[in-house]
Formats: C-alpha cells, structure tokens, sequence
C-alpha cells in the first residue's frame, strides 16, 4: 500500500472489522475502541503499533507512509 487511504479501503474490502484498526486522518473509530492495532504520523516520521487499556504501545516507527501502511498489513495479519 502506498497510503493511508488505499490501505483503509483495502482493509474494508477485505472485511477487516473497523474496530481492530486506527488510521490516523482516515480511519478514526468512535467510541474509541478498547483496543486496536495504529497507524500514526510522528515529528520523525510514521508509527505503527497497538493501543491496549488506553496507553499506546510503538512497535515499529518508519521514515514512509508507505512503509508503515505495510507493516500495519503485517500486523493485521492480511
């Protein structure tokens, strides 16, 4: 995926539950769900990772979009 909104409409194509994921700009579930695999922009570029009990968790932070969508695809396992 080269961006946010490609990844989010792939995502729902695929029948990925809205909830299981956080795409910052794009994809912002409300309520906020108790827990979900992210995707957000940083001061140093993007992040990936898991929001669990209301904390963010980085697991991953990458210099493009791009990169970070895939590794978000890898996270979701699709």
């Amino acid at each position: 995926m080269t961006d946010r909104r490609t990844l989010e409409r792939a995502l729902r194509e695929t029948g990925v539950p809205a909830a299981y994921y956080w795409i910052e700009g794009v994809h912002e579930p409300t309520p906020t769900p108790p827990d979900f695999v992210y995707l957000r922009r940083t001061a140093n570029g993007w992040e990936t990772g898991v929001y669990e009990r209301g904390v963010h968790e980085p697991v991953a932070t990458h210099a493009t979009e791009a990169d970070a969508c895939a590794h978000l695809r890898t996270l979701l396992g699709v």
